[in-house]
């Protein structure tokens, strides 16, 4: 797939929109979204293309991205929400909603494996071979490099599909309403993670 990468600083441009749902991920300098910077928010309305808006650490104000986080009307998919949504309510201040996570609905369809990577998702139900050499790279850096614009944007490229599949499959098991009230309670448990109860079950005895 040649994908059309557009890049913008700080926002959204006026008049961008994504009918339904829109896949979105997340790019920070480490992984814990109380402590480590948010750099580039990447999107794809599922068509081939994708935005990428990269933050100068010093604007947050970001209305039109705001304005789609919170969106009713559309369905924002990631994977491994529970991270990117903390990490967009810390930095935007907003309550991301509806949410669908491929990693909640792969652990929850595919018990036959372990394997609920975003790569072993995109390779096992799309046919595609994702590269994660730019995993680890400073996204803080003023210029992004093509690759790392390449990189972000094949988080979200191939999400929609991923989706598809997992629903096709959350419906053989029988699993789908549980999948919706996993995904319904994912913004709380962003919010407990960022008030420092990440690592503690608070549902056991």
């Amino acid at each position: 797939m040649s994908a059309h990468i557009r890049l913008h600083k700080n926002d959204l441009p006026d008049g961008v929109s994504f009918p339904g749902s829109v896949a979105i991920d997340t790019e920070t300098l480490g992984l814990k979204p109380h402590r480590d910077r948010l750099c580039v928010v990447q999107l794809s309305g599922g068509d081939g293309n994708a935005h990428l808006v990269q933050f100068d650490g010093k604007d947050w104000s970001a209305p039109n991205l705001r304005k789609l986080l919170v969106d009713p009307g559309v369905l924002k998919i990631f994977h491994f929400a529970r991270f990117d949504v903390a990490v967009l309510s810390n930095y935007l201040g907003v309550t991301v909603s509806p949410v669908y996570c491929t990693k909640i609905a792969s652990k929850l369809a595919r018990t036959y494996t372990d394997r609920h990577g975003l790569k072993d998702l995109v390779s096992e139900l799309v046919g595609v071979e994702l590269s994660k050499q730019q995993q680890s790279s400073d996204w803080a850096s003023a210029q992004l490099t093509d690759q790392q614009k390449h990189y972000a944007a094949s988080d979200v490229l191939h999400l929609h599909a991923v989706k598809e599949k997992l629903d096709a499959m959350l419906a053989r098991v029988n699993r789908q309403g549980i999948a919706a009230e996993c995904f319904r309670f994912l913004p709380t448990q962003a919010a407990l993670d960022l008030a420092g109860f990440e690592d503690m079950d608070i549902f056991s005895h």
